[in-house]
């Protein structure tokens, strides 16, 4: 029987852990405490004391079921109590995890979106680069599909990771966790002409350690990015929506279309386990059926 005081400082120091020892991302932190704070708003409203009984975690599940919440926005709130329940287990604070008895909803695995290679050449060429912004907004979309960046690592990019010479970018991402990506020529070129005639520009007389800064600024931020793709799509007249991640996505698609191994791809989109990137294996397994098709004897021999 813990109590809210007890629940509020258990959340407390679960993401004090999840920051400092996790290395969380504050957006993360912040999706864990609007998710905690549904279930202690929950808790008040339902007059219950013992937040970390196997019953009323029930009842609350029951609760997010009865709001018609999609499958998605309920288990992403059943695995943020999850893990904190776990933490209170390793921390000694409870004896049994309660939450191995929850069962989160079937989720449907939605394959990403892809932007088609012609596509991509026609909105690059949408850039203006007679502008010191059209040109960073240019290599900031030349960059994030070179090398199948998330929009946080794009924006958080310094200057002094960027190594020019070698052509290699150096990404921190989840868990503050570092990789070293190559960067292909195109996103080269552009980043060498927004480095020569646009990024002191928008600096006026500032400075910024990082790589994309904007006028009003030393950093571009999420949103901004966000809001620099969304005009694009407006100016090439295209109803589809476009966002960063559909280029990340495309860069994973368009390696593994070309033969590129799961594991490699893994590696460069910087995810800590192989399953979050087998959301591709359709790719995989359509080059397969069409490596087989050209050089399986049998399969040969009937074209």
């Amino acid at each position: 029987m813990f109590g809210q005081a007890s629940f509020s400082a258990a959340v407390r120091s679960y993401l004090t852990y999840c920051r400092v020892e996790k290395g969380l991302s504050a957006t993360t932190l912040e999706a864990y405490e609007r998710d905690f704070g549904s279930y202690s708003r929950w808790l008040k409203q339902a007059r219950e004391d013992s937040f970390e009984q196997i019953s009323v975690l029930q009842r609350f599940q029951s609760h997010l079921l009865e709001l018609h919440l999609s499958a998605r926005t309920v288990a992403r709130k059943l695995s943020a109590l999850r893990g904190l329940l776990q933490y209170m287990v390793a921390e000694g604070l409870v004896a049994l995890d309660p939450s191995e008895f929850l069962k989160s909803p079937n989720l449907s695995r939605k394959l990403p979106k892809v932007i088609s290679t012609e596509k991509l050449v026609e909105l690059s060429s949408s850039f203006d680069r007679a502008s010191p912004k059209g040109i960073r907004d240019w290599a900031m979309f030349e960059l994030c599909y070179s090398s199948g960046l998330r929009a946080s690592e794009l924006v958080g990019v310094k200057k002094s990771d960027y190594n020019e010479m070698a052509m290699r970018i150096r990404v921190t991402g989840k868990g503050n966790r570092q990789r070293l990506l190559p960067v292909g020529k195109s996103a080269a070129e552009a980043i060498e002409l927004y480095l020569l005639s646009a990024r002191q520009k928008l600096l006026k007389a500032g400075n910024s350690p990082y790589l994309f800064v904007s006028s009003r600024g030393p950093k571009m931020d999420r949103r901004s990015y966000w809001q620099v793709l969304r005009q694009l799509r407006i100016a090439t007249g295209s109803a589809k929506a476009l966002h960063p991640h559909m280029l990340r996505h495309s860069f994973a698609t368009h390696m593994l279309e070309r033969g590129a191994d799961l594991r490699s791809v893994q590696a460069m989109l910087g995810h800590a386990d192989i399953s979050t990137t087998q959301i591709y294996t359709h790719v995989e397994r359509d080059r397969l059926r069409g490596i087989v098709d050209k050089f399986h004897p049998r399969e040969a021999n009937k074209k």
